[in-house]
């Protein structure tokens, strides 16, 4: 039993890793098409697919869930056309027994895309939106590089946030309580230091009732409850960050009264990738042993792109859905995951 366990564990992680290299490689693919209208002196070629190269853990992370529902189709949709599946029934090996043999592989998988998704791909997705803003930022505000944020009265836009930690381009604005403009501020420059910033070579206009007034400073210390480890989170997409910096970063948003559902939505996906994925290869058994027995591979190919599809779908239209009528982003995510599951058990039960 113990050497059947292998086998079957072996064809289905094969298969997912093989749908994987091909799902990644693609995103790869698409963003480098993406990045070649981006290319100039000092963003080059090089610099652009090392860009690329570094979001490919975060691709990783994103895809597995669709990733395993394809892989089982087609490792156990294989075993099916072989006549393997139905020797194994024959011999008395019952429906929910090969379920837990194809869900032990699953689950070591998740729990490695787990830690790719808590350590490597904050890391490299936090890295690769430094180097590329470094490259591609020309010392001005831009849609395609840096962040806004808003603190108090103070609406603040960074180009640039190194891995170590310092800022580079950072222009403010600071309106009245009647929102009319006080004063606009750009520093070249910023490191934290004893538990603050210190700007660099800053220039400051403030706008008074009837002229502008500009002053220059070579250094000064700026007040924000702003860390470098919030900022690097402020670089990625919520997608990218870990679990703990998605709370965390939720918690600093609430206290500074601004909308944090965006976060809690990534959150609690997060959470419950590895329910996720469960789910979705319940659906992926269910099929192979009731409608997808005898089919093509490429009908399951397209049976699995589509109800991964119809699974994220569902995900995405419910989030913003739980904004809209104030309900707890935990059901954006988990609804989906429980109608996988409950409709993949009931068809594996009445296959058994």
């Amino acid at each position: 039993m113990l050497k059947l366990d292998r086998y079957i564990g072996q064809q289905v992680l094969l298969s997912i890793l093989v749908v994987m290299l091909i799902v990644v490689g693609l995103d790869f693919l698409f963003k480098v098409i993406d990045e070649m209208s981006e290319l100039n002196e000092g963003y080059t070629l090089l610099i652009m697919l090392g860009y690329s190269a570094l979001n490919m853990p975060a691709a990783f992370y994103e895809f597995l869930p669709l990733g395993c529902l394809v892989g089982c189709l087609l490792g156990l949709g294989s075993l099916a056309s072989g006549s393997e599946l139905t020797v194994m029934r024959a011999a008395g090996i019952s429906v929910w027994r090969l379920v837990k043999m194809v869900l032990k592989p699953i689950i070591l998988l998740s729990l490695f895309a787990l830690l790719i998704g808590e350590y490597v791909a904050p890391y490299s997705g936090a890295l690769s939106e430094s180097i590329r803003a470094q490259h591609l930022n020309r010392g001005t505000i831009s849609a395609r590089t840096g962040v806004w944020h808003r603190e108090g009265g103070e609406y603040i836009h960074i180009n640039v946030v190194t891995p170590e930690g310092d800022i580079q381009g950072v222009t403010r604005f600071a309106l009245a309580p009647d929102s009319h403009l006080l004063y606009s501020s750009y520093a070249d420059a910023g490191h934290y230091e004893n538990g603050g910033w210190l700007l660099s070579s800053v220039v400051e206009t403030r706008f008074l009732d009837d002229q502008t007034e500009t002053s220059r400073f070579d250094t000064q210390p700026w007040s924000i409850e702003l860390t470098p480890q919030r900022l690097k989170v402020l670089m990625v997409k919520p997608k990218e960050m870990s679990t703990s910096e998605l709370y965390r970063y939720s918690q600093y948003l609430d206290e500074q009264e601004l909308n944090n559902d965006r976060y809690m939505q990534s959150f609690w996906r997060k959470v419950f990738q590895p329910l996720a994925i469960i789910g979705l290869v319940l659906v992926a058994i269910s099929f192979i042993f009731g409608s997808l027995r005898s089919v093509s591979t490429g009908q399951r190919i397209i049976t699995g792109v589509v109800v991964g599809m119809a699974f994220k779908i569902s995900q995405d239209i419910l989030a913003p859905v739980s904004s809209l009528y104030n309900i707890d982003p935990v059901w954006s995510a988990l609804v989906p995951i429980l109608i996988c599951m409950t409709l993949g058990g009931w068809l594996i039960k009445r296959a058994g």
